[in-house]
């Protein structure tokens, strides 16, 4: 008995040992996996971004190049200095602050009546909702009702007609419906009506999704191009989007010599320099609502 017993003991550990052998060969491709694009991923976005401090010469000569030689800053000067570029960035950034403002405020509002069960029509309208994911009326309609409803070269065509995103409305209301009643009974009691349980308990414990679709919200309408390029035709309301298109696509230098004849830039540096302004602002705001995305939903909440 006492042979048998060792025996299994040793085949145990055996088995312990080849699974943590494979456990280990498994993490350390995944590593190498994650490495790799890692790389594939930050090292254009740091070559643009050393490009853009380096000479006209330097980008011709070096095919690639994390440091450029020496340190040029003409291009961004350039650009800081003529008033298109500087007119499309705060367009830019004013549209993407309202527009998030705008379509969080929509989504929450309608995600929450709908998280309730009984709501007269909710499996209607959350049926015309998943249909619209599915289906979509086109570009030439939504141009059409664009135009009928005057928003055509107004900043609210940019915002209005994807005010409401479907996908993150259902996951929304889902996760209202994962809020504990017990908070929201205890609100009505001490004389709460509905919406001051949305503002003042539902809100307050949605805090990290709000932060996240606050920061989608955000990402999609800063990188929106077709928006601007339908319903926008006045120049003066441009934004950074377009004009980064306007840049990357034709003669930079010539096309903003057009708009501003103070000197001519460095036409591929200014090139870079553009597109390292049109990306940095929303990463510089992803560490800041990082930290709310492991957030628990209900600390502070209910505990039993």
């Amino acid at each position: 008995m006492a042979t048998m017993t060792q025996t299994k003991k040793k085949t145990e550990l055996a088995a312990n040992n080849t699974s943590s052998a494979g456990s280990r060969v498994f993490d350390m491709l995944n590593i190498v996996v994650l490495v790799g694009l890692a790389l594939i991923t930050i090292l254009p976005m740091l070559y643009v971004l050393a490009a853009s401090f380096a000479g006209e010469a330097e980008i011709a000569a070096r095919p690639f190049f994390l440091w450029p030689e020496k340190i040029v800053t003409e291009s961004y000067a350039y650009i800081f200095a003529t008033p298109t570029f500087v007119r499309s960035l705060l367009t830019t950034i004013g549209v993407t602050a309202v527009g998030m403002v705008v379509q969080v405020l929509l989504t929450f509002t309608m995600a929450y009546p709908l998280a309730k069960r009984y709501l007269p029509g909710r499996a209607l309208v959350l049926n015309l909702v998943i249909f619209t994911m599915v289906f979509s009326g086109g570009m030439i309609p939504t141009y059409l009702v664009v135009r009928d409803l005057g928003l055509l070269d107004s900043y609210w065509a940019l915002i209005l007609p994807l005010a409401i995103n479907p996908f993150y409305l259902i996951i929304v209301k889902s996760f209202f419906q994962e809020l504990p009643q017990a908070l929201e009974e205890a609100a009505r009691i001490d004389g709460c009506n509905e919406m001051g349980v949305f503002f003042k308990i539902v809100l307050p414990l949605s805090k990290p999704i709000i932060a996240t679709f606050s920061l989608f919200y955000a990402v999609a309408i800063w990188n929106d191009y077709m928006s601007p390029l339908l319903y926008i035709t006045d120049p003066n309301k441009w934004t950074l989007q377009i004009l980064v298109r306007q840049l990357t696509n034709t003669d930079a230098a010539a096309a903003l010599a057009q708009m501003d004849r103070t000197w001519i830039p460095p036409e591929q540096g200014l090139k870079f320099a553009v597109i390292v302004i049109a990306t940095l602002p929303i990463l510089f705001f992803y560490p800041f609502l990082q930290k709310h995305f492991a957030k628990g939903v209900l600390i502070g909440g209910v505990k039993e």
